[in-house]
C-alpha cells in the first residue's frame, strides 16, 4: 500500500481544482496547471481535498498511485505559493544579468552565455553573482536551473562554477610541491 497515495491532498483558500474527464485542472492565483491522469489511477475532487486511488491492484497502479498523488500536490502548492530556486555563481569575474527575456551570464567564456527564458518562469538577479528562478511548475523550474547549471558546474579545486544555493561541493587538494 502506497504510503504517500492514500493520504489526500488539501486544497487551500483560493485555489480551485476541477475534474474533466482524465484531466485535472487547478486555478490559482499565480496560474494554472493541468495534469492528464494515466489509466492506472482514479481522481475525486471533494470539497476541499482530492483523493487518489489505484484502478486495481497491479503493481504499475500502485507505483502511479503515489507519484499521481505528489504530481497533484505539487500543482496544488505551484498555483498557490509557487516554486523558487536560487543558483549561486563562484569566480572571479563571473556574473548574470537579466536583458529581457534573455539572461546574459559571464562565466568565463570568451563569449557571453544567453539562456532564452522559457514561458511561465520568471528570472531575477539580486545580486550580480546570484540568480532567483521562479514559477508554477516546480519540473519546469527544476529543469530551468539544471539548464543554467549546466553552462558551468562547479568544478572541485577552487569550487568556481554555477551552483544551488546552500550546496555543498566536494573540495579537491590541488597540486603539491
Amino acid at each position: 500500500m502506497s504510503r504517500i497515495g492514500k493520504y489526500p491532498v488539501t486544497v487551500p483558500a483560493g485555489v480551485q481544482v476541477a475534474l474533466a474527464g482524465r484531466t485535472l485542472t487547478a486555478k490559482g492565483k499565480l496560474g494554472e496547471l493541468t495534469l492528464a491522469l494515466t489509466d492506472d489511477v482514479d481522481a475525486t475532487v471533494e470539497g476541499n481535498s482530492v483523493a487518489i486511488a489505484p484502478r486495481g491492484g497491479e503493481r504499475r497502479a500502485r507505483m502511479m498511485w503515489g507519484t499521481t498523488r505528489a504530481l497533484v500536490a505539487n500543482m496544488i502548492h505551484g498555483v498557490s505559493a509557487g516554486y523558487t530556486r536560487t543558483l549561486e555563481i563562484t569566480g572571479t569575474g563571473f556574473r548574470a544579468s537579466v536583458q529581457g527575456r534573455n539572461l546574459v551570464m559571464n562565466l568565463g567564456f570568451s563569449h557571453d552565455v544567453v539562456y532564452a527564458v522559457p514561458d511561465g518562469i520568471t528570472i531575477t538577479t539580486p545580486r550580480p553573482t546570484a540568480i532567483a528562478i521562479a514559477g508554477t511548475d516546480k519540473r519546469l523550474v527544476g529543469q530551468v536551473c539544471a539548464e543554467i547549471r549546466a553552462f558551468r558546474p562547479p568544478e572541485p579545486y577552487k569550487g568556481k562554477g554555477v551552483k544551488f544555493e546552500g550546496e555543498a561541493i566536494r573540495r579537491k587538494e590541488g597540486k603539491k610541491k
